[in-house]
């Protein structure tokens, strides 16, 4: 791996040590749309040598604004797969793990948190944030929580700090009164943004009768299963944009990276409790 001439530019800037390192840490992400997907592509480019990847969803039409994987080629196809092959081009030598499931409360036993050095949020479900949040932290892993990233556009408004903090974010409000009802204390870092622009209008065929997305999904072994239509049991879709979704992703895989070749991250955790900080609602 630290032989590998694909990342000599990486190695004159981290060194031959840290290099090493980063090839040994290993990373689990949940949610691979606009956050995940290019959180994951930066981590595998930047010498992360042990990842697995975790979703449940197939590649819809909508997806291909924001999300590495979604081509008008990959429609219908299995996020994690598709997502898998590309990564594996880029480094063949990489040990990629690809989970088609679903992360809630009745999957998360399946899943060996304790052995994972970084859990990387990036989870739509509010329930299911909730609980990897709570569940990583107690199998003593460093979770990196991506929080709202839809109806942003200014990309210099997008912040890293901790969860307890995270001012102006309405999935960071709903997120932090689930953890205090679930007597969750511990800070978490998080990926987040002040800025929320309003729909402009409602023009999305999701989950109507015209919907665009894939109504089956496809099992690892190539079959069509289940019915698939994820996004008619959303209460709301809002707009997105790579320029803000990537930049999530990168920021998390930057701040993965800084952490493991000991250079200085611009946000660090630690073991606190949210009234020892300036906490809002």
């Amino acid at each position: 791996m630290v032989n590998n001439p694909a990342f000599n530019r990486l190695r004159l800037l981290t060194g031959e040590k840290s290099l090493l390192k980063l090839s040994e840490t290993n990373v689990i992400i949940f949610g691979l749309g606009g956050v995940g997907s290019w959180c994951a592509e930066a981590l595998i480019r930047s010498g992360i040598h042990n990842l697995t990847i975790v979703d449940s969803d197939v590649v819809c039409v909508t997806n291909i604004n924001r999300q590495v994987q979604a081509t008008t080629s990959s429609v219908g196809k299995s996020k994690v797969l598709t997502l898998r092959e590309r990564l594996l081009d880029i480094n063949p030598q990489a040990n990629i793990t690809a989970i088609q499931k679903i992360y809630d409360q009745t999957t998360s036993e399946s899943f060996n948190l304790s052995s994972y050095d970084f859990v990387v949020d990036a989870i739509d479900s509010l329930s299911s944030k909730v609980d990897l949040i709570i569940q990583s932290t107690k199998a003593n892993c460093r979770v990196i929580s991506a929080l709202g990233a839809s109806c942003k556009m200014d990309p210099t408004r997008i912040k890293i700090g901790s969860l307890w903090q995270s001012r102006g974010c309405r999935l960071g409000r709903f997120v932090r009164k689930r953890l205090r009802k679930r007597g969750f204390t511990d800070d978490v870092t998080s990926i987040y943004s002040d800025e929320n622009i309003p729909p402009q209008g409602s023009g999305t065929l999701c989950g109507s009768s015209k919907c665009l997305c894939p109504k089956t999904a496809v099992s690892p072994d190539g079959t069509m299963e289940t019915p698939h239509e994820w996004c008619s049991s959303k209460k709301q879709i809002n707009g997105s944009a790579v320029h803000i979704t990537a930049i999530y992703g990168f920021m998390i895989a930057g701040l993965i990276i800084q952490n493991v070749s000991e250079n200085t991250a611009q946000y660090s955790p630690k073991k606190i409790k949210p009234d020892t900080i300036e906490t809002i609602s």
